[in-house]
């Protein structure tokens, strides 16, 4: 079937120009073999194609852009990627270097040999390294500036990297650790840092030695401003700045501002109210103790010590452990292979030796931040599936009526009812030489998508593009009694999405919108059997909304779901009805199952974990 579609597409591309199926390449133009290859940005087409329904062919229509033969295998490969396989350089042995260059050592060790330690590693190798007179006069000057940058590396926490570790391979925290240590090297003073969300992907404990970092800036004479939601960087910070409201439209303003004590006895606060214990986000009094379970039997990849993994099915499973204990490993890079595989017999094996499903387990969700779409043609409509129901209430109108209209005339994305300049995305596309390219409204229809006749079209009042302006909890009220869009709506205000407008262009969410956009097609759907994954959820989350986000996988797993979500938060964590810690420590020295049980059970035990939920559970009996 993607045969003839692309074969259908690309018919349609030779009628655009008016050639014959059967014009051999070398009787193309320029024009039309550039357009071809590379496509026709800004021009759609319709094409026809055939599918098999059951005994029968029908033939179905669409509106595209054509993204030229280049662009079709560009997918193709990008589809075929899980068939190819790194292995490691017979020649270098995975040095990188000829070996001349690795012929010279240093402490008995070549600089790959160094290069494949860990930061702790390599920070003991280079204080404990003998060198000769002649040797330590050279050498001096470039140890200690070693030494020191390895130390920073250390205080923030990343000591289990490699220092070989690719950097496509790094998570945004880590990224992000890496250029604040490169900075406490730097020695500089007077600077002004900003800093988005340092505390993404660590651990309690790892959090606080970033805050010690982060101390050792400002003592330098440095002035810090971080964005950010963490509860113990916010109560070491000299001023904080509530910003508020509420969020989308109805944020904006500075509630508040002052020291950590102050915000919490600031009764317009809604931060300062879960600083000062007003608020709580609740946690269930019973534990669900699942039904049947998911298990895994010789997980080894990267730093996983042979694992056995049991995640009960029916209830809310937390993978914890602190900065590169294996935690994605485990589940995002076994896990989830593991999964797709039993349904999908051509999909890639999973890196273990026994994957045993009960006949319970129906489909796989992975939610993650990724962006849902990068186009401005995708909304909230689209995504939730509410828009053809909404078009079908506008092709019963009186004017839609009398002229003949079916409901494919409310679709801004066919040409008989979008704005002929814009095409219906609402915006244009500058391209720019040496910026990056911008959206600019259009100018024809004002971003509203459609050509001025289809918003004659009137219902109760409201043209279509009047009803893609409604906010969520606007169009909950006009859509009372429509049930097939009410409940996607329903479901977007319970994630805390009720102040996103229907139209708005989903490539303007944020990655905890797109998360929750995803999540509330989930609580539509039937959850029986399935499975839910989720890595780091609360990245970008206030309280509040993690108090949402909480309820949300509560309601997905009494559907009759299974969630299992990656996460370090102590809130998210407490909620749990089974916890699974990772450890002890990071890199080589984790990949081990250190605690599991209830949140009470691991409480009492001595990890990492068990000592942030202490001081958030209390003694638990």
């Amino acid at each position: 079937r993607r045969s003839a579609k692309n074969k259908g597409r690309l018919k349609s591309v030779y009628r655009h120009f008016g050639m014959a199926w059967e014009t051999a390449v070398q009787d193309f133009s320029t024009e039309q073999r550039h357009a071809i290859l590379f496509g026709l940005p800004g021009i759609s087409l319709e094409a026809k194609w055939s599918k098999r329904w059951g005994r029968t062919r029908r033939s179905i229509t669409e509106t595209f852009e054509w993204e030229g033969l280049i662009g079709v295998l560009k997918r193709w490969k990008a589809k075929m990627e899980w068939l190819k396989s790194q292995q490691i350089c017979r020649s270098c042995k995975g040095g990188r270097l000829r070996p001349e260059a690795l012929a010279i050592q240093v402490g008995g060790m070549s600089i790959s040999g160094h290069c494949s330690l860990t930061v702790a590693e390599a920070l003991a190798f280079w204080k404990k390294v003998k060198l000769d007179k002649t040797q330590a006069a050279i050498a001096d000057q470039a140890r200690r500036e070693v030494i020191g940058r390895l130390q920073f590396l250390l205080d923030v926490g990343l000591d289990y990297l490699s220092l070989d570790r690719s950097a496509a391979s790094l998570s945004g925290g880590e990224s992000q650790r890496i250029r604040l240590a490169s900075q406490l090297g730097s020695g500089l003073t007077g600077c002004l840092y900003v800093l988005d969300e340092p505390t993404i992907g660590l651990h309690p404990r790892d959090t606080q030695r970033l805050i010690e970092s982060l101390k050792s800036l400002q003592a330098l004479g440095n002035t810090l401003v971080v964005v950010e939601h963490d509860h113990e960087t916010m109560s070491v910070a000299d001023q904080i700045i509530d910003m508020g409201p509420g969020a989308g439209e109805a944020g904006g303003f500075v509630v508040a501002t002052g020291s950590y004590t102050e915000l919490q006895s600031n009764a317009n606060s809604l931060t300062g109210a879960y600083l000062s214990g007003e608020k709580q986000i609740p946690r269930p009094q019973t534990r669900r103790s699942g039904k049947g379970s998911i298990r895994l039997e010789g997980c080894d990849l990267h730093n996983l010590k042979d694992l056995s993994l049991n995640i009960p099915l029916g209830a809310f499973t937390v993978i914890t452990g602190v900065s590169g204990s294996g935690k994605s490993s485990l589940i995002m890079d076994t896990l989830v292979p593991a999964l797709k595989a039993h349904k999908n017999p051509e999909a890639p094996p999973a890196p273990c030796s026994k994957v045993a499903l009960p006949a319970a387990y129906t489909r796989l969700s992975v939610v993650n931040q990724r962006p849902i779409s990068r186009s401005p043609r995708s909304t909230s409509v689209t995504v939730c599936k509410i828009m053809d129901p909404i078009r079908t209430l506008f092709a019963k109108t009186l004017v839609a009526k009398e002229r003949g209209w079916s409901k494919s005339r409310f679709s801004f994305n066919h040409k008989a009812g979008h704005c002929p300049t814009c095409e219906g995305r609402s915006a244009i596309l500058i391209e720019m030489h040496f910026l990056s390219d911008v959206w600019v409204r259009c100018e024809t229809c004002r971003g509203r998508r459609y050509a001025e006749p289809v918003l004659d079209a009137r219902w109760r009042g409201r043209s279509i593009a009047d009803v893609l302006d409604l906010r969520v909890e606007e169009a909950l009220e006009v859509f009372a009694n429509h049930r097939r869009i009410r409940r996607p709506l329903e479901a977007l205000r319970d994630v805390g999405l009720g102040y996103l407008r229907l139209g708005q262009p989903l490539n303007t969410l944020s990655g905890g919108e797109a998360q929750r956009v995803k999540l509330s097609r989930e609580l539509v759907s039937k959850g029986e059997g399935a499975v839910y994954v989720l890595d780091e959820p609360t990245t970008g989350l206030h309280f509040a909304d993690i108090e949402k986000l909480v309820a949300v996988l509560h309601r997905l797993v009494d559907a009759g779901g299974s969630v299992i979500v990656i996460e370090h938060n102590p809130d998210v964590i407490a909620n749990a009805d089974h916890v699974i810690d990772m450890g002890p420590e990071g890199g080589l020295q984790g990949g081990c199952i250190v605690a599991e049980g209830t949140p009470e059970e691991v409480a009492l035990l001595g990890t990492h974990t068990a000592n942030a939920l202490r001081s958030l559970l209390g003694n638990p009996p």
